[in-house]
């Protein structure tokens, strides 16, 4: 006989579970109290969201299910903003939250909430475990709902009275993974429609993948001279470096690449669900008929023909379609080649960062800077906000595993994905890049990166405004402003508030050496780069977009 939270925690132990995030309540004690006895590692987090936001980083930088404890009402509720990022990006996480006690329920109870009616939009599966017995049974389906097909987020309730009852349950099994492999007549069909094209292109997108597979798919590029590009923010996928790289395929697209993905005649979509970001609102691929003849790859069959009607439907994971193809060979030499090389050079001189722009200190140099400093294995995260411009297109990404930024376009995601990564990867340099405004939305998990002694850099671009907002204000109503400007702290002062290291950066050639300081510092460490509100994107001041309204 055993407590419903000790059957949680032995459930989580025999399905890999190594670390667990958290807000402590007093709704999941049982839990907590099974913990303290455990071999996971418990990481205490600040806010919900953070906590979540943790999650869901580890789940997309190992593809194993993160998770996240929270307690009722406004935990959950905070959590959210966490699982809405793992639903839209599809990464595996479990959110376990304590819910009131079963006597209480339907009676609006002290922060009661229906979580199957709360969530029930932006998650895979919602369940409530009402016998403790079938806490095992209920566990281990959710790490298979979490990771199989296309992944995303599980949300259980658990009953305070359920947590502290005793019952008698079968021993834990580990999930069984489920892998989605293609077929040789879809293997077959591919092959004469490469053989076939004139102007083929490939997009790499969603989860699945291992470093492994990414191996692969460069090797299938080589064999078959394509040209490829990665969806929004899934840029960890192929080597930017590598001459069959083409570039972004999201917001802010090189016009080059958007024009050859148009006038392909044939895209091969990996993986991705090629949503409004990553098609430019559906003008690159139109819906739900595109120009091009399209094969879709996805590990999710719902997903194939729900937004765009494929040519040619292929339900396979990423990782097992690429090992697949990765034996075939063009019948004779791509006539594409020259386009390819083409490609990747336009995508050297788009990636390449302006020297100058508007106020004392340049965004270009530093970006320069940075990729030249970097080791391949640094892990970069970010939330959202016009400042990730400046990542996503100057950054050159090298290796699997070295991004996490939210496809759905969330703030506040960079510093807790830093926290996460660092506890992941300990020896690894992790950079977080935030805005002022999107810092201050989860900026209180610094305060967990001292807590942990894990050093992570924070890279906060601080221009005074909701930057993006303020530029979509100025070009739809010009001189009208309202809402977007910021009062803002000293952030490195609230670093070594926090106990970290803080540097301030107010003129370009100040970066290098508060960077280094930072780094060497072996603190958690914050530098804020004051920014001029007129170097609003990379080619373009908020004057221009004014004037040009």
């Amino acid at each position: 006989m055993k407590t419903g939270g000790q059957l949680i925690v032995d459930a989580l132990e025999a399905n890999g579970t190594e670390r667990i995030y958290c807000v402590p309540g007093e709704s999941y004690l049982a839990v907590l109290d099974a913990l303290h006895d455990s071999p996971i590692r418990t990481i205490v987090c600040r806010q919900e969201g953070g906590a979540a936001m943790m999650a869901d980083c580890h789940g997309r930088l190992t593809g194993k299910p993160g998770i996240c404890f929270v307690t009722r009402g406004p935990g959950a509720t905070n959590a959210s903003a966490g699982i809405h990022i793992a639903m839209q990006d599809s990464v595996p996480v479990i959110l376990f939250i304590g819910q009131v006690a079963s006597h209480a329920k339907q009676r609006e109870a002290f922060q009661e909430v229906d979580y199957a009616r709360f969530f029930g939009d932006i998650a895979k599966w919602v369940v409530e475990i009402d016998d403790a017995a079938r806490i095992p049974e209920f566990v281990t389906r959710a790490f298979a709902v979490a990771t199989s097909g296309r992944p995303g987020p599980v949300v259980i309730s658990l009953p305070e009275d359920m947590l502290t009852s005793l019952a008698e349950a079968p021993e834990a099994l580990p999930h069984t993974p489920v892998e989605t492999r293609p077929g040789e007549a879809e293997l077959d069909a591919l092959e004469k429609l490469l053989n076939k094209a004139k102007r083929p292109f490939v997009i790499l997108g969603g989860t699945r993948w291992d470093a492994e597979a990414v191996a692969r798919m460069r090797t299938i590029a080589e064999a078959w001279a394509l040209p490829v590009g990665c969806s929004f923010r899934r840029q960890m996928l192929f080597d930017h470096l590598h001459p069959n790289y083409a570039g972004d395929v999201g917001i802010g697209i090189n016009p080059k690449l958007a024009t050859a993905i148009k006038q392909a005649d044939l895209v091969l979509l990996i993986g991705g669900r090629m949503g409004e970001m990553p098609s430019s609102d559906y003008t690159l691929l139109k819906s739900p008929y595109p120009d091009q003849t399209l094969v879709h790859v996805h590990a999710d069959a719902g997903e194939l023909g729900r937004v765009y009607r494929p040519t040619l439907a292929i339900n396979a994971s990423p990782s097992a379609f690429v090992e697949a193809f990765a034996g075939r060979k063009p019948a004779a030499t791509p006539a594409w080649a020259d386009e390819t090389a083409k490609l990747h050079a336009a995508y050297l001189d788009w990636s390449t960062p302006p020297e100058s722009g508007p106020g004392a200190v340049q965004m270009g140099p530093i970006m320069d800077y940075l990729e030249k400093m970097l080791p391949d294995d640094a892990i970069l995260t970010n939330g959202a906000g016009n400042y990730a411009t400046w990542v996503h297109r100057f950054h050159r990404s090298r290796r699997f595993a070295t991004q996490a930024a939210p496809t759905a376009g969330s703030m506040g995601y960079g510093t807790p994905a830093a926290v996460a990564a660092k506890e992941l990867f300990p020896e690894r340099d992790v950079i977080a890049f935030a805005g002022d405004g999107c810092f201050l939305m989860n900026g209180q998990e610094f305060a967990t990166a001292v807590q942990y002694d894990l050093p992570i850099i924070v890279v906060v671009v601080n221009n005074g405004i909701y930057g993006t907002i303020r530029m979509h204000q100025e070009r739809e109503y010009p001189g009208r402003v309202v809402a977007t400007d910021l009062k803002n702290p000293d952030f490195a002062a609230l670093a070594r508030a926090y106990g970290g290291h803080g540097e301030t950066v107010e003129k370009t050639a100040d970066f290098a050496p508060a960077f280094e300081r930072a780094r060497s510092s072996g603190k958690p460490s914050i530098v804020e780069i004051k920014l001029d509100p007129e170097a609003i994107t990379p080619t373009r001041t908020m004057t221009q977009i004014r004037d040009r309204s």
